[in-house]
């Protein structure tokens, strides 16, 4: 690896992206309006997410309706997260040799036909193969999705519209249960059909409304992909790894497996009601939606932020703020003040993620495709969100819920420890 150049001099990043700009420089550019394909990525983002939501509920239920257990239904759950690390060191050469704009319209099309196929499946064993297929199409629109930011936005504004697609997403996550929770009535398969068909809308808009971005420098000579081993020779792309896998860990897998199970515990030791409000299920469901509401509305006010001060220091302050609220999250006396710090926790991941999304983009540049780069990042996540449920329910069963949280904080606080030691300068600002 090479040597990080000293704190005193700007770091060029040369074949990497683009020419390098010093910080306090950004801060005085221009702030350009976001460009239309960038808001057609945004407003796919929300269909894909509504889309996902409306599927995610049912899909345990479907699977049980085989007439296999309830392992066996957390199994097609499994297949589709680790199809999504299985194919993800293929996807990053795929989106290199293809493009970002066919890489992520391919990946919608899988996803899509996939689900179609779904709602007509005759067993279980073709429902975790469509799974699985579900995906290696998923992880492509994902990377590429990363990509596209990278080519498309101007660099002063990384960080605001990384804000605004992770947003997005997660308004989508919120609103895809309420909407299936409307069509239950219309039976187990009909969600499929309904993402689906989500999901065509959002093929055809970026169909027509993304462009495609050559990968050329400014005086039109083509630049080769960037390989890993030298994104990995820049310390602020190293950082990136290691927070990638503690986000994925905490705010992806541990969340949405552990406070549930908290929730219910909680219920027990106040005596509420089975069902209805106050239940572990509402407490539960509270406490996810308090959550992705308080991470979407930090991304919409200081999603930008990043933009004017530098990724640095809100990388450190939010994943600081995130390792103390998440940690502490177990300890929780009661509903009301689970349902606090699920808040707090939020808005503190609101302040560091867009940040995150804009360093990776930093790293890549606008001018070269990164897939390879952005592929390993987000195979850094999902092995996060698939052993974090496994780990931290077996600390649950022997320990508690305390020492559990208190895992996954630490580990945020290791990435912001990280984020503090590395030089200032290896945070590429490119073009």
């Amino acid at each position: 690896m090479t040597a990080e150049p000293p704190e005193s001099e700007p770091h060029i990043d040369g074949p990497t992206g683009g020419e390098s700009i010093r910080e306090s420089g950004r801060r005085s550019l221009p702030r350009p309006p976001v460009p239309t394909d960038l808001k057609v990525l945004v407003v796919a983002a929300f269909v894909i997410a509504a889309g996902y939501g409306v599927v995610a509920p049912v899909l345990p239920q479907f699977a049980t309706s085989f007439g296999v257990g309830a392992a066996a239904a957390g199994a097609v759950m499994s297949a589709f997260a680790l199809m999504r690390v299985a194919w993800a060191p293929a996807a990053g050469p795929i989106m290199s040799r293809i493009g970002e704009r066919r890489t992520y319209l391919t990946g919608l099309a899988v996803v899509a036909l996939s689900s179609a196929i779904t709602a007509f499946a005759p067993n279980y064993a073709l429902l975790v193969i469509l799974r699985g297929l579900g995906g290696i199409g998923s992880v492509m629109f994902s990377i590429s999705a990363m990509g596209l930011i990278a080519r498309l936005a101007p660099p002063t504004i990384r960080a605001k519209v990384s804000g605004y697609y992770a947003t997005s997403f997660m308004l989508g996550s919120i609103m895809g249960p309420v909407i299936g929770s409307l069509t239950a009535t219309w039976g187990l398969r009909a969600p499929f059909i309904i993402y689906a068909l989500a999901l065509l809308l959002a093929i055809v808009v970026a169909a027509w409304k993304l462009r495609p971005a050559d990968a050329t420098t400014d005086t039109g000579s083509v630049l080769l992909p960037m390989k890993f081993p030298e994104a990995l020779s820049i310390g602020s792309y190293r950082s990136l790894l290691v927070t990638s896998f503690a986000h994925g860990w905490a705010n992806l897998g541990a969340r949405v497996a552990i406070i549930p199970l908290l929730a219910t515990g909680l219920a027990a030791s106040v005596g509420a009601p089975a069902q209805g409000f106050g239940s572990g299920a509402s407490i539960a469901g509270i406490a996810l939606g308090i959550f992705a509401g308080g991470s979407a509305l930090a991304q919409i006010i200081f999603g930008g932020l990043s933009d004017r001060w530098g990724r640095k220091p809100l990388l450190i302050l939010g994943l600081s703020f995130s390792a103390v609220l998440t940690g502490i999250v177990g300890l929780s006396p009661g509903p009301w003040v689970f349902w606090i710090l699920c808040l707090m926790a939020g808005l503190s991941t609101g302040l560091y993620t867009p940040s995150m999304q804009a360093t990776l983009t930093d790293v890549v540049g606008s001018r070269r495709s990164g897939g390879n780069v952005m592929s390993a990042y987000q195979a850094c996540a999902d092995v996060g969100q698939i052993i974090a449920p496994v780990i931290l329910g077996a600390v649950v069963d022997r320990v508690g819920f305390g020492p559990a949280f208190g895992i996954s904080g630490a580990l945020l606080g290791i990435a912001a420890l990280v984020f503090f030691l590395t030089p200032r300068t290896s945070f590429p600002q490119s073009g």
